[in-house]
């Protein structure tokens, strides 16, 4: 089956048709900077930019950085506050005619791709993706079930701020970070979540995945570590596969 992912994040939107079979995109792939402001209207006004450029109609799977319950908008996340309680995937299906939106939390689905397609294919136990990004994002799967909307980057750190704050791809951009300095932030929030998590495995994933070969040697955690197998794409492919899945309880 062909469906259009879409992957919402802080400085982008992106986006294309997927073969949900293998995971494989049969479309470009589309970027546009997410609006600054990222308020509701102008989000879905990007939004719908992108899928008339890809030329689709239909079923949509949508990655979204916030807790998503029932398509609708629970918590600000790294947008606005404008955005809680709002009503998401009724928003986008108004901006797109003839379209049908579903929505779930960008690192879950990200998650989803790699357990149903990618690295975590074979895991078994508890397994944490973590996406390296705007914030940190966590999917968490026991058994290949996903627990949704587990947001372990909004995990307070010691100075009152959520940890994401303290060691995401943007703070290492906004601090002018060397690597070897980012990692082991990253490495205090890994260590942190095995604490309070006790994770059979972490995989890695988001922008900044395509370097852990420069930081993984400065990485302490001892918990097996694996790289997302379709990197900052999973976001995409989770999208079409989470919307796949919905279509199959409906039917």
């Amino acid at each position: 089956m062909e469906i259009l992912g879409l992957d919402i994040g802080g400085s982008g939107i992106k986006g294309a048709i997927v073969e949900t079979e293998n995971g494989r995109l049969v479309s470009e792939r589309l970027r546009l900077a997410t609006p600054k402001p990222a308020l509701p209207g102008a989000v879905a006004k990007t939004v719908e930019e992108l899928v008339r450029r890809l030329n689709w109609q239909g079923n949509i799977g949508c990655s979204f950085p916030m807790v998503v319950v029932d398509g609708k908008c629970k918590t600000a996340g790294n947008m606005m506050d404008d955005w809680v309680n709002v009503q998401v995937d009724e928003l986008f299906e108004t901006a797109c005619p003839n379209t049908k939106f579903h929505l779930g939390n960008d690192a879950d689905l990200a998650g989803l791709a790699e357990m149903q397609l990618g690295v975590g294919n074979g895991l078994k136990g508890k397994v944490i993706m973590v996406t390296i990004g705007t914030g940190l994002g966590t999917g968490v799967f026991y058994n290949h079930i996903l627990i949704p909307n587990i947001e372990m980057g909004r995990v307070l750190y010691e100075n009152g701020e959520p940890i994401e704050f303290f060691a995401s791809g943007l703070t290492r951009k906004k601090d002018n970070l060397e690597l070897k300095e980012w990692a082991g932030r990253f490495d205090y929030f890994l260590t942190h979540l095995k604490r309070v998590m006790s994770p059979d495995h972490f995989i890695i994933g988001g922008g900044l995945s395509k370097k852990y070969k420069k930081f993984s040697s400065y990485l302490s955690v001892d918990v097996p570590l694996w790289v997302a197998h379709f990197e900052n794409d999973a976001g995409i492919i989770g999208a079409a596969l989470y919307a796949e899945s919905q279509l199959n309880i409906s039917d």
